[in-house]
């Protein structure tokens, strides 16, 4: 008889970054066990909290600071579970189990896990339906490729008009150097850069820009890449970036990156990470795994049960 699968609960609010970091190292840790059921449980912006059809989770894995309260609540709803937590929890390092922390922060608690980065979903399989599901646009898009993710400002970063003026520079230099570009703004992105863009690029047959209409493109972007640039702000989006063993670049903007150039020097030392201050080369290095490391090292200090592990 074999063992029921393990239920993971990936708890977060409506925040994609958020989000994205209790799916991925839940959906990580369940690959590792390789019997397990992944569930995810959304904290809506006025507060309430929808439920998934497995209602009894054996792992709790929150991320953001809606999910610090909620599990305070369901410690006391969920005994049995074991309750993770995503980043630094700020003083209630003992409501929880394990804390899985970015090495930048300097979490130093027994019951923290110390990773590259933060946990994510960026896996060989997910690039490949990705590229599949895009294999029409990409194909108009001759090899090399570049593509180009970025961000906007945020507590520590700028986008002046000089930083602006300077990614569109950067930008038409990769175009020129040959590249095919696949070229992505988010919701941070200023407003004026973005139609800077899309005036200077978006009727180049070379050029695919995406603006966040329709379907997002962004793990066929990843798989299809021959380099990736990254604005500095997007620390996720690097991480990500650098699970492809891909040549990746940062895009600099005006600002202090404080801790995070503990995690940029981290991603250089890995052979990841170069600035974009000249030609573009291209290098290899093994892609980053700090989600797998982290995933294995939840399964080890939790004692759970690989399948096949116990009858």
């Amino acid at each position: 008889m074999g063992t029921s699968p393990k239920v993971i609960w990936a708890v977060a609010d409506t925040r994609r970054g958020v989000e994205n970091q209790a799916i991925g190292l839940a959906e990580a840790i369940a690959r590792e066990l390789g019997h397990a059921v992944v569930a995810r449980v959304t904290i809506r912006d006025d507060g309430f909290v929808t439920l998934p059809e497995h209602d009894t989770p054996d792992v709790w894995i929150g991320c953001g600071r809606p999910a610090l309260k909620l599990a305070r609540r369901h410690r006391k709803i969920f005994p049995a579970a074991r309750f993770i937590y995503v980043q630094d929890p700020r003083k209630h390092y003992d409501r929880f189990d394990l804390i899985v922390a970015p090495g930048h922060d300097r979490v130093r608690k027994a019951n923290a896990i110390s990773m590259i980065g933060s946990p994510h979903r960026v896996i060989p399989d997910r690039l490949a339906e990705g590229k599949a599901a895009f294999a029409k646009q990409l194909s108009a898009l001759p090899a090399p490729r570049a593509a180009v993710l970025i961000g906007g400002p945020n507590k520590r970063f700028k986008v002046t008009p000089e930083v602006a003026a300077n990614l569109e520079a950067r930008i038409g230099d990769l175009l020129d150097a040959g590249y095919s570009l696949m070229l992505s703004v988010s919701r941070r992105t200023p407003k004026a850069l973005t139609e800077a863009l899309k005036t200077r690029f978006d009727g180049d047959t070379r050029v695919w820009l995406f603006d966040g209409k329709g379907e997002n493109p962004y793990f066929a972007f990843l798989a299809a890449a021959d380099v990736i640039c990254v604005t500095e702000d997007s620390t996720n989006m690097l991480v990500e970036a650098a699970a492809t063993g891909k040549p990746l670049y940062s895009l600099p903007l005006d600002g202090d990156p404080g801790k995070f150039s503990r995690l940029y020097g981290a991603l250089e030392a890995h052979g990841a990470l170069r600035p974009l201050l000249g030609p573009v080369e291209t290098w290899t290095y093994p892609p980053l795994d700090a989600t797998a490391q982290a995933a294995r090292e939840v399964v080890l200090r939790l004692g759970l049960e690989r399948q096949g592990a116990a009858a």
